[in-house]
């Protein structure tokens, strides 16, 4: 039919050469009018039927996300995210499903994918059927298990203990190889390959963390990361680079293998936490290849030059000697977070913390894309309700935009107001981190984060453990003097403390110096803060990152097929292990449903002498923490600390259930740690 119409156009402009103007008569223009009409026809029928093919050819739809949704959210509005070759340009989408209204369709600068936004406000659930044109796709619309304001978040009641699933335990049935992933292998022999472990593995132990006395687990992130392992036996074990935002990683498990781990902790009075990032993906998510939009991605420009000088696969140099390509448009992240609160920050400065890359293998999500964020607000939101954490930790948090971070955390509030989510602020000063807290008057606007993580307690205690407490500034002054900022914190017991985590040196480093590491841990679980443990503390686990992060990340003794060292049990942990493990089970235990540290107040004392004290006090109770700060033996002078200790006499050490004598001076061996109730 193409040919006929294209041949009818040749002989009508060929008629029309050939007769001059002077020369057309009547009878030729008829003639050409005639001709004209039965191309108009043509083309006509031409045009229709080549709507009708588009209409009839059945859209192919690989996916599309959330994978399912909750009906009797306070915000009816879900945006769907259509994957699929050429669906952008579909004719239509309809769907007469009860009370789902279709408000808009969104087509992107990509065509292989689609919005879809709709209102679920009068919807029921059930299962509607979505009409891509000719192509019908069934979609489940569920029902919630409890309203948001049921939904608890953690506390400073809790103590959140933070693992790695690759490091921790191996479940039974673990697949040894998953086809279809890219390359990668679990060698437990190289420190920065996968290891194997798995949310069977965690699931498994639970019981373990019962009796160790934590009450809540925060896991690194379990979603996919479908990146291949580097040459130089790299891989992302750790799950920071998501490809797949709404499945787990199928070497940790399933989505129902989650579900399950979560509703058998809730079973055993354990919380879980989610580790999640906002700020960047992995560089395998389809969005690296095939941006949705031209804006999807911060400075994305590098990613089409042709000689970048960077490897396709990964993103990162390709030099054989490491050094950065000279001409790529690549933007590094500068890591410095300062720039975000700076009043005199310059632009390049900002641009460089919150618009450059990580690392080149994540690329770089720009949250000011109005598309994007609601993705990642109803991410979150769908995993509350498909499996049930009971709380978030939010990696990276000042590198993406603040204002879109806080649309997502007011939204997630006014959902979830009991919930809890904590940001990773990673910059050692009090008054930088208050800042971030919800409310905070050094803010000129709230970002409605609820907990923020202490890394000035973090920082100062690192120092203060190779230092002798002396009258001014070293030692335990060092946390006096960070403490005394409190007043910055718009809610100072909705600060998370820590003394490692999965980044930094473990707190032993590579020795066993159990004095500091109990000085540490006394202070910890009774100050005034959301504790945070890293896995295998408990069982003297050290090491530092000297050589590879992976150091500080190692197997947990007993977690996997063929361990000979089993630190799960009495009987498989050294004496030594068992002793720090019973030392520190008795501490968390004493503090589960203790007001005295839940609600308390905190009463702290300049080092003096070289000790350190801090008095927690509720309703007529005490909990006084003395620390010797001195590889020498001191003296408590008890007159000093009369104010907390009154007309008591007698008080119990609960690490180690003795009595001591309030009404008189007593003296503290070299590094001593005392927890007394009265």
């Amino acid at each position: 039919m193409q040919s006929f119409a294209t041949a009818m156009l040749w002989d009508f402009f060929s008629d029309a050469n050939n007769v001059s103007e002077k020369s057309l008569s009547l009878q030729h223009e008829n003639k050409l009018r005639t001709k004209m009409k039965r191309i108009l026809l043509v083309t006509a029928i031409l045009m229709a039927n080549v709507l009708t093919m588009s209409a009839a050819k059945k859209q192919v739809i690989d996916r599309i996300e959330p994978t399912d949704w909750y009906v009797g959210l306070k915000n009816p509005q879900v945006q769907l995210m259509v994957y699929g070759k050429g669906i952008r340009d579909v004719a239509s989408v309809t769907t007469d499903y009860p009370g789902a209204v279709i408000d808009s369709i969104v087509r992107l600068d990509s065509p292989n994918y689609l919005l879809v936004y709709m209102n679920l406000r009068d919807a029921q659930p059930g299962t509607m059927v979505l009409n891509f044109g000719k192509t019908k796709v069934q979609y489940q619309l569920k029902q919630r298990e409890m309203s948001g304001d049921k939904r608890m978040g953690f506390t400073n009641a809790d103590v959140l203990y933070m693992l790695m699933p690759d490091r921790f335990a191996q479940g039974a049935n673990h697949p040894t190889k998953i086809k279809g992933m890219r390359n990668y292998v679990e060698d437990r022999t190289k420190p920065s390959l996968r290891h194997g472990g798995d949310l069977n593995g965690i699931r498994e132990h639970l019981d373990y963390f019962k009796e160790l006395g934590v009450t809540a687990l925060w896991f690194t992130p379990v979603l996919e990361n479908d990146s291949p392992d580097t040459k130089n036996d790299f891989a992302t074990y750790h799950g920071y680079a998501t490809t797949n935002y709404y499945k787990v990683d199928p070497r940790f498990g399933s989505n129902e293998d989650y579900k399950r781990l979560c509703d058998e902790a809730h079973q055993k009075g354990l919380k879980i936490v989610m580790d999640m990032i906002f700020n960047h993906s992995g560089f395998e998510h389809p969005w690296t290849k095939d941006m949705p939009t031209k804006d999807w991605l911060n400075t994305p420009e590098w990613l089409n030059e042709q000689q970048s000088g960077r490897d396709p696969m990964t993103g990162f140099t390709a030099n054989a000697d490491g050094s950065e390509p000279a001409k790529s448009a690549y933007l590094q992240t500068s890591y410095k977070l300062t720039p975000v609160v700076d009043p005199y920050a310059s632009e390049v400065d900002l641009k460089e913390t919150v618009e450059g890359w990580f690392v080149p293998s994540m690329p770089d999500l720009n949250q000011h894309n109005p598309h994007l964020m609601r993705y990642l607000i109803q991410n979150s939101i769908w995993w509350i309700e498909t499996v049930g954490i009971d709380g978030i930790r939010m990696d990276t948090y000042p590198y993406a935009y603040a204002d879109a971070m806080a649309q997502w955390l007011k939204e997630l509030d006014a959902e979830y107001p009991n919930f809890n989510t904590v940001g990773e602020t990673w910059v050692t000063e009090p008054a930088y981190t208050a800042a971030w807290q919800k409310d905070s008057k050094l803010s000129e606007n709230n970002t409605y984060l609820k907990t923020v993580m202490d890394f000035s307690f973090f920082d100062k205690l690192t120092q203060a453990r190779f230092e002798e407490t002396d009258g001014w500034w070293k030692g335990f002054n060092r946390i006096y003097n960070s403490f005394v900022y409190d007043y910055l914190y718009p809610n100072p017991s909705s600060v998370m403390a820590f003394i490692e985590n999965h980044d930094t040196d473990r707190y032993l480093g590579n020795g066993k110096d159990t004095l500091a590491l109990k000085q540490a841990l006394a202070l910890l679980l009774t100050v005034n803060r959301i504790p945070q443990l890293y896995y295998g503390t408990e069982v003297l686990m050290n090491g530092t990152k000297e050589k590879t992060d992976g150091d500080v990340r190692k197997d947990f003794p007993g977690g996997f097929p063929g361990d000979t060292h089993n630190c799960f049990t009495k009987e498989g942990r050294t004496q030594s292990e068992q002793a720090m493990f019973t030392w520190l089970s008795r501490l968390l235990h004493w503090r589960q449903g203790n007001d005295v540290i839940i609600k308390g107040k905190q009463i702290q004392f300049t080092p003096f002498h070289g000790i350190y004290v801090i008095a927690r006090q509720y309703q007529g109770r005490t909990a006084l923490t003395i620390l010797n700060g001195t590889s020498k033996p001191a003296t408590l002078e008890v007159e000093r600390y009369a104010e907390v200790i009154g007309k008591t006499s007698k008080a119990k050490d609960i690490l180690t259930n003795r009595y001591y004598d309030l009404s008189k001076n007593f003296d503290l061996k070299p590094r001593q740690s005392l927890v007394l109730e009265y």
